[in-house]
């Protein structure tokens, strides 16, 4: 049988969190930069940190530049995720920075990437198989094209921004609405067309149980902050709730 991906999101470098996470079988772990709390020296020290507790983790990168991509990616990130993309030309050139050449245009680095040593022959190659690339589509332009960045050689998931996609195509705060979900069934539907897998932000019973229908590789189910919110909103009640 086979073991359900589900992944915390984290936007602030709290090692403690992180090693509670750890404790309750957390498994898969998104490390937010854009919107996070993270420094270029604490985000070497948390991924090390992470690492050494046996997470793969996905960072979704500050922008979509080569810098961006490279710094994550050199500290140790399994995987990136790159916001803010546009049409499909705009796709096949932003992901290019997660690829070693020939397929992209990423910078050698010695160090943590290659186990501080000299790396063998094929290593490039092998990175760019097992470092993936997903694509944000958060955009009007992006949903417009997704099937076309789907198939990018340099594109190899899709994830969703389903708030943000809901602000750019006009209709205000993201409700998972029927729109929100004929959106996101064409992500899924682009993904699976490509043979590619997509990761669903997925806060509600029912979002979990739409990504489960459509075939989502990965469910994030709660942010940092969420857990939190709601540990001491139980706490609190729990302790009202003892009141004579």
């Amino acid at each position: 049988m086979t073991t359900e991906k589900l992944a915390l999101w984290m936007s602030q470098p709290h090692f403690g969190f992180l090693e509670i996470a750890r404790s309750c079988d957390v498994q898969h772990l998104v490390v937010e930069l854009e919107h996070g709390t993270f420094d270029l020296s604490t985000l070497d020290t948390f991924l090390a940190f992470a690492r050494a507790l046996g997470y793969q983790p996905l960072c979704k990168i500050l922008a979509p530049t080569t810098e961006a991509i490279q710094q994550a990616l050199d500290f140790g990130a399994h995987g990136v995720i790159i916001p803010h993309i546009l049409g499909a030309d705009h796709a096949a050139e932003v992901t290019k920075g997660a690829k070693y050449p020939p397929l992209g245009v990423r910078s050698y680095a010695g160090g943590r990437v290659f186990d501080y040593a000299r790396p063998a022959s094929d290593a490039f190659d092998r990175m760019n198989r097992e470092r993936p690339c997903y694509a944000m589509i958060e955009t009007a332009e992006s949903l417009a094209e997704v099937e076309a960045i789907a198939r990018l050689e340099t594109v190899d998931g899709l994830f969703p921004g389903p708030s943000d996609l809901a602000l750019a195509r006009g209709r205000g705060a993201y409700a998972f609405n029927d729109d929100d979900r004929a959106d996101l069934r064409r992500i899924a539907a682009a993904a699976r067309a490509a043979g590619k897998p997509w990761i669903m932000p997925a806060w509600t019973p029912a979002e979990r149980a739409f990504a489960r229908e459509e075939g989502a590789d990965l469910l994030v189910v709660a942010t940092q902050t969420m857990t939190l919110r709601r540990g001491i909103s139980a706490m609190m009640d729990a302790a009202r709730a003892e009141r004579p």
